[in-house]
């Protein structure tokens, strides 16, 4: 009988085992989060780690001052089927943890607003090359957007640098409604 309990109890610790393993995109996805180049971004202050719920990862992206405008911006990416599969990213609010309202979307006065774009998909991703949702149906991006394609062995940080220089250029002048 003790063998039989110790048996069924080492099943259940395997099975256990077995169903904690991490999804191999969550594994790429925290190689990449321990790169020296997504290091580097952090020690720098460009962007920092806020968290992750599978499949999703939030991160905060600094953006330079501006009347009225955070120090930073929160995005949630869409990571299932990382790296391979681009990121889809969407302006996030860290203190709700919810999507961020419209009206706190960045703009500016070319650029960015041409990015930020609160009526494409309904405001679920950025108009940007890299954008796993926004790569569809424009065939004619990976001519004319070669540097701005997503990159597999580069993964979250080619879009984070992408972000990143959004939200601290001239064109980028605060948010929509201040």
């Amino acid at each position: 009988m003790h063998a039989l309990l110790q048996s069924r109890s080492r099943e259940a610790r395997r099975r256990c085992v077995l169903s904690a393993v991490a999804a191999p995109d969550l594994l790429l996805l925290d190689r990449h989060l321990a790169s020296p180049e997504f290091r580097l971004g952090q020690a720098e202050g460009r962007w920092r780690h806020v968290g992750t719920n599978w499949p999703y990862v939030t991160i905060a992206v600094s953006a330079a001052m501006r009347p009225n405008a955070p120090a930073e911006y929160g995005f949630r990416f869409l990571c299932s089927g990382y790296p391979q599969l681009a990121v889809t990213c969407q302006p996030w609010d860290l203190e709700t943890d919810s999507a961020l309202a419209f009206s706190h979307w960045p703009t500016g006065r070319a650029i960015v607003p041409s990015v930020f774009r609160i009526e494409w998909k309904g405001g679920v991703c950025l108009y940007i090359p890299c954008d796993r949702l926004s790569i569809e149906g424009h065939v004619n991006w990976s001519q004319e957007h070669r540097s701005r394609l997503w990159d597999p062995t580069r993964g979250i940080v080619c879009y984070l640098e992408q972000l990143y220089e959004l939200l601290n250029q001239n064109d980028y002048t605060g948010v929509r409604c201040s």
